[in-house]
């Protein structure tokens, strides 16, 4: 037989084995054995296992419990009579694991890894007004006498054709399951290996959790990280414990008051802008306190200040910020009106972005609306559509002045546009604010720190000093503050 011959200029390519070649490798380990559970879009996953061959060996059972009475019988009811939920699918995936465990004695089966694989979905409507969304999971074993790892996903459906939907769903499974089993030693890999043979314009996945022994090591954030940063998904989000969340759960129908900043570290400008304006906004008509969401947002464009994303810094940050209580949301979104079109798909109600005059008059520079058809004007569109307001807080001039929203300079051209937000209330100032406080700027705090340089830690929160010292976060130790001090 003849070598395979390799060119000049040859790069190395990446083999991507075939849905049918993972399923076909699961299938001939005599070991791997479990369970597949499919509600809501047919038998999508387990098809490819049937098909490609030697299945016996691998599929202990597979079920599709559709008639919601039969699946209460099951997997018991659901208080709130959702069945598309990540309850549901960790239901699901435990039973199963329960059911086999029970079913296949040990003693016969010393060798077998045992799994459960399952998926709770909606696929569009009649209407395609809802593309569909849904819930996969893998619950298995990578040595028999191991406790269980599970690996939880979101996904949102980009098709609008219910078929289609169905077979994505289908080999995002076979990906899964093999990513589980044969790329569970790099979950970073794993998480791109999810989209082999698909799209991105044919699933979104925004939300992922890895647990179990073989992820002890794990942090779901820097997961979440990674599909925001590989393009799966728009935006993330942690809530104040630091767990990751599903942004249609946390989002759905409330009032949202957001704040845009790269919280390099958080300091009290930040702290007194969002108590200002939230109490502002909570004055504000319709606007319940039980009802409404503070996030924090900071945008993958600003992590990317030397063209790579620096991970630890951007925990640092999230960290710093669920410290102090608040909600976490990191996107890919560069121009403000994206992030209230984003917020726009999940909640009908009033809605705040609370920010510095700088920011204010950033929004206003044409450059960042070249590519849209409509201009500066279809961005304002989006931007303040309903009851979209701006909460203002002032800066100091370079004499020392006061910029608030009656002496801000934009350019001339958007003078009138920018008096037309002003004077219809779309744009308020925030005027109890802490005049002591406006020479405070993050860059120059995140210079002190890095430097060595004492006397930062008033400009912060109370509390956020303590954690950057003890965790050595943005560049702190303390041998360079001594340092500094013998100088």
């Amino acid at each position: 037989m003849g070598t395979e011959i390799k060119l000049k200029g040859d790069k190395v390519i990446e083999q991507i084995p075939s849905i049918k070649d993972k399923a076909l490798r699961i299938n001939l380990n005599e070991n791997i054995y479990g369970t597949f559970a499919e509600i809501g879009a047919g038998q999508e996953t387990v098809r490819h296992f049937f098909r490609s061959g030697g299945s016996s060996g691998t599929i202990a059972k597979a079920m599709s419990a559709y008639d919601k009475d039969f699946s209460d019988a099951v997997y018991g009811i659901e208080r709130d009579g959702r069945y598309v939920t990540e309850e549901r699918l960790k239901k699901m995936l435990t039973l199963e694991g329960q059911i086999i465990e029970e079913r296949l004695s040990r003693e016969k089966h010393p060798t077998k890894l045992f799994f459960s694989y399952a998926n709770t979905v909606a696929t569009i409507d009649f209407a395609k007004q809802f593309k569909g969304h849904g819930w996969v999971g893998i619950r298995y074993q990578i040595e028999p006498d191991e406790a269980y790892n599970e690996i939880i996903l979101h996904i949102r459906f980009k098709e609008t054709d219910a078929r289609l939907q169905q077979e994505t769903l289908g080999i995002l499974g076979v990906n899964l399951i093999y990513g589980a089993f044969y790329k569970y030693n790099d979950p970073k890999r794993l998480l791109r290996y999810l989209y082999d043979h698909l799209d991105k314009d044919q699933l979104e996945i925004d939300t992922i959790n890895f647990s179990g022994p073989r992820f002890a090591d794990v942090d779901n954030r820097l997961m979440s990280l990674q599909l925001v940063k590989n393009g799966m998904t728009d935006a993330v989000m942690f809530n104040p414990e630091g767990k990751n969340v599903l942004p249609a759960a946390v989002l759905y129908k409330k009032n949202l008051l957001a704040f845009r900043g790269s919280f390099r570290p958080v300091t009290n400008v930040n702290l007194d802008m969002y108590e200002k304006s939230l109490k502002m906004f909570l004055e504000e008509n319709k606007v319940e306190k039980d009802n409404t969401l503070v996030v924090f947002e900071i945008t993958l464009s600003n992590l990317r200040s030397d063209g790579e994303i620096d991970e630890r810094d951007f925990m640092d940050r999230a960290e710093l910020l669920c410290s102090l209580g608040q909600t976490v949301m990191i996107s890919n979104f560069q121009e403000y009106y994206k992030v209230v079109e984003y917020f726009a798909n999940y909640t009908k109600a009033r809605m705040g972005l609370a920010m510095g005059v700088n920011n204010l008059v950033d929004i206003f520079d044409e450059k960042y609306y070249r590519h849209l058809s409509g201009g500066i004007l279809e961005a304002f569109g989006k931007l303040f559509y309903r009851d979209m307001k701006v909460f203002l807080y002032p800066m100091l001039g370079d004499n020392g002045e006061i910029i608030t929203s009656e002496n801000l300079k934009v350019h001339p051209r958007m003078k009138e546009l920018y008096k037309f937000f002003k004077f219809n209330g779309k744009v308020v100032d925030i005027v109890d604010y802490n005049p002591n406080i406006l020479n405070v700027f993050s860059r120059e705090v995140l210079k002190m720190i890095s430097q060595g340089k004492t006397g930062w830690e008033p400009m912060l929160p109370s509390g956020v000093a303590e954690i950057i010292k003890e965790h050595h976060l943005f560049g702190y130790h303390p041998e360079t503050e001594l340092e500094q001090n013998n100088m």
